[in-house]
């Protein structure tokens, strides 16, 4: 019997984040839809997941009795109420449990579980569902479940390990981030139809250069500044552009939005 054929996962926050988590892990194989169950106070929010397979409710112990792999994705107003709910049904032995929450520290969880249950902090975002996301972990110095955490997130996209203490930072920067990004598509797709493209035409050419560009760095190492030299010619059209971006606060502008919620990211926690 495979590994994904034993995982049963139980998503409590179905949400954009749980949902896009379900739907990436079942793209992937790591579990049956019928074995990831996902929970939200107000179930009819879940009527698509429901009709794609997927088991859903509002019963988040029922639904944790059930699983190996526990998801933290509500809101964190919502995580004492929600934590209370399961406490009688985590065990040690059988769970594991991975918070998504933003602004709540490891050593918080670890406080809220019952004694020697496994506990990983995740930053994903919402990327798994293409399986393109880029995943931070951080866990206790013993690192237990962290195999299963990366063979999870790994699953989706990629991760890394980080301390704890960097959470918050990579929220900004890969929770947060992917919202800037396509920002920044959205603005070369509005560029691309001021130029003459029809606006359908412009988003396809605007969001497969910035797949292109990811790539570029994704698959060789180098560092951004060497492939833009590649592409760049004296006096030509790409530095003109590149020099005019500059000019206008494109990087300083990118920098402080991270920086921004960076801050507000410390200031929910």
């Amino acid at each position: 019997m495979s590994r994904s054929s034993k995982r049963r996962i139980a998503i409590l926050g179905g949400g954009s984040l749980g949902s896009a988590l379900a739907r990436g892990w079942a793209a992937a194989d790591m579990a049956k839809r019928k074995h990831i169950h996902v929970t939200r106070r107000h179930v009819s929010k879940l009527k698509a997941l429901d009709d794609e397979g997927f088991m859903v409710g509002s019963d988040n112990a029922a639904a944790v009795a059930e699983a190996t792999v526990v998801i933290l994705a509500v809101q964190p107003g919502h995580l004492k109420g929600v934590v209370e709910e399961i406490r009688p049904v985590l065990t040690a032995e059988k769970h594991l449990v991975i918070s998504v929450i933003t602004g709540v520290a490891l050593a918080d969880l670890q406080e809220m579980m019952p004694a020697g249950v496994p506990i990983i902090r995740a930053m994903p975002n919402t990327a798994v569902q293409t399986m393109t996301s880029m995943t931070c972990l951080s866990m206790d110095d013993d690192e237990s479940g962290r195999e299963e955490a990366e063979t999870l997130f790994n699953a989706v996209g990629r991760s890394l390990v980080i301390d704890d203490d960097m959470m918050t930072p990579a929220t900004a920067l890969c929770a947060c981030g992917i919202a800037f990004f396509l920002r920044t598509i959205r603005a070369a797709a509005q560029g691309g139809t001021e130029i003459g493209f029809h606006a359908e035409e412009a988003l396809l050419l605007a969001a497969q250069t910035a797949r292109g560009a990811a790539d570029l760095i994704l698959e060789s190492g180098a560092h951004p500044e060497d492939a833009i030299d590649r592409v760049t010619t004296p006096r030509g059209c790409t530095i003109a552009g590149l020099n005019e971006l500059e000019h206008r606060g494109f990087s300083s502008a990118m920098i402080r939005g991270i920086l921004t919620s960076s801050k507000r990211a410390e200031e929910l926690g």
